[in-house]
């Protein structure tokens, strides 16, 4: 009796007022980033047939895409570019965040033109408004800048000099002739940049990134984010200019101009929730999903801790962003046969720290042609490949928005990117501990001087890049235990350990939902969105 009243207080929070609720399909949806709070809106927007509440482990909104505010400044968790080859995502978004009609802060005082939107709003005076920037991601390496992709310009070939320019080329040429098999991620971009650039480029930056040399991880994940990209894309983008052929397709890592909103990525996530919540949504922050009830095929109840105890929260739908180790690990009320269990609980993952970082200027100068404020390098992300330090990117803030900073004219704020592992000694160090590592990694490479340095702030973040190793390689057999839930939806980055992007793990998010008002009983187009070849086609 005391579980029953329990549940029915949970309910009576849960109902939309003035509705009655025997006329509802309750839905659970965990996870409050992009692909849950994308379905909690997409459920309620168009239709009165559903309650809806989204169950979010901590007190932000965005998950990854969250950004942080820390002391008058802010900060991107990763970087999130707002792209997409979607019309139906790039539409969703600029519905939530008009673009900007009037020049930004820093296009004004440079004189830099955009593709303004005639009737959009201003950003120097209204907040809800996306940015249109230019994307500019160099590599570091040698300490100095090569282009992100790598490009065929001269000053490329100036910076790598003439031996190994000459010995890039023939390794390059050599793989139009002779292919290696796909068996490994290091065997997929030698395929496409010759083994010399791959080591130069690639090779240390992605062992940096998953703790383990590109040999021993699948080719996954090189289809799913580098897709059709490589030194003959590379070319054809650049004849394609040159000649001003019409329609060209671009790469999603070849594109020169994303949208982003004021005041980071999270800016628009908080502007979902509060439109979900406007529906009738609830989001319950502070509530950690560790159970979920299953019987006969299909999910029952998931169990809660909260700030006011253990909850028990009954639903008849449940889409779940939660990483699928825990979810299958968290299965109660029947037995997950041994082998289903193995591979859950052998999916590996890589964690994530970043450290924002305030300082009066870089040391690296701006030798490009592009206006920045303090004439600071134009980069939104450097890619750090030198092989002596464990940073991996460093992000510009001031780049991605001049909103991002009290004080854009004077100061530089800077992400510095880490991946590690939770628990191992980078994990462990003390923030002051930290941060001075990172400091003194950036003045190793000549990035910064340490007497510039004016503030400082470290984010940690769990589960950031579901990884294509270990029980990876059977992760089908575990998809097609899943999908033996009639009730349950998996969506997301975590929640099908698949490095999604934002719109990727949205469109997981429109395609559960299309499933649920219609009654499909498949998943497979849920599964296969950032799989399917037609799905990577370049946008025009």
């Amino acid at each position: 009796m005391k579980l029953l009243t329990k549940k029915i207080i949970i309910q009576e929070n849960f109902s939309i007022k003035g509705v009655k609720k025997m006329n509802k399909e309750k839905v659970i949806i965990i996870g409050a980033g992009p692909a849950g709070l994308t379905a909690g809106y997409e459920l309620l927007k168009d239709t009165n047939k559903y309650e809806v509440i989204i169950l979010e482990e901590s007190q932000e909104i965005g998950g990854i895409s969250k950004t942080v505010k820390y002391n008058g400044n802010r900060m991107d968790i990763g970087g999130h570019r707002f792209f997409s080859k979607d019309k139906k995502v790039m539409d969703f978004w600029k519905e939530l965040m008009p673009i900007q009609g009037e020049n930004s802060f820093d296009d004004e005082k440079l004189g830099r033109k955009k593709p303004l939107k005639h009737g959009g709003p201003n950003p120097n005076e209204e907040n809800r408004v996306m940015l249109i920037r230019n994307r500019v991601s160099r590599i570091y390496y040698l300490k100095k800048f090569f282009d992100y992709p790598v490009s065929m310009k001269k000053e490329t070939f100036l910076n790598l000099g003439l031996v190994r320019t000459i010995k890039a080329g023939c390794s390059y040429i050599k793989t139009i002739f002779i292919k290696k098999e796909e068996t490994s991620l290091e065997n997929f971009y030698i395929n496409r940049f010759g083994k010399v650039l791959y080591g130069m480029f690639f090779e240390k930056y992605t062992e940096k990134l998953w703790g383990r040399p590109p040999s021993q991880i699948s080719a996954d994940w090189g289809a799913q984010r580098v897709k059709g990209l490589s030194i003959k894309a590379v070319i054809s983008d650049i004849l394609s200019k040159v000649f001003k052929k019409k329609n060209r397709k671009v790469e999603t890592s070849l594109i020169e101009e994303f949208w982003y909103p004021k005041y980071g990525p999270g800016q628009l996530w908080e502007n979902l929730s509060q439109e979900f919540e406007k529906l009738g949504g609830k989001i319950k922050k502070g509530y950690t999903v560790k159970n979920i009830n299953i019987k006969d095929n299909k999910v029952i109840s998931v169990e809660c801790i909260t700030g006011e105890g253990k909850k028990e929260i009954v639903g008849d739908i449940f889409i779940s962003s939660m990483p699928i180790k825990d979810l299958v690990e968290g299965f109660k009320g029947e037995t997950v046969p041994k082998e289903y269990l193995e591979i859950a609980l052998g999916l590996p993952y890589r964690d994530f720290m970043t450290v924002g970082l305030l300082v009066k200027k870089l040391e690296i100068e701006n030798k490009t042609k592009i206006k920045t404020l303090g004439n600071i390098v134009p980069d939104c992300w450097i890619y750090v490949q030198e092989p002596d330090v464990k940073l991996g990117r460093i992000q510009i803030f001031n780049n991605w928005s001049p909103y991002m900073l009290e004080n854009p004219e004077e100061n530089v704020w800077i992400g510095l990117e880490y991946f590690c592992n939770e628990g191992d000694s980078y994990w462990n160090m003390s923030d002051e501990e930290f941060i001075k590592f990172a400091i003194d990694e950036l003045e190793k490479i000549g990035v910064i001087n340490r007497k510039n340095v004016l503030d400082a702030h470290r984010e940690r973040v769990k589960k950031a890049y579901p990884a294509y190793f270990d029980t990876y390689s059977r992760m089908d057999e575990l998809i097609n235990y899943l999908n033996t839930f009639d009730n349950l939806y998996c969506v997301g980055r975590n929640g099908q350990h698949r490095y999604n992007n934002m719109d990727h793990s949205m469109v997981t998010a429109f395609e559960a939902v299309k499933n649920i008002k219609k009654n499909i009983k498949t998943k497979e187009n849920i599964w296969n969105v950032n799989t399917e070849k037609e799905y990577h086609e370049a946008k025009g």
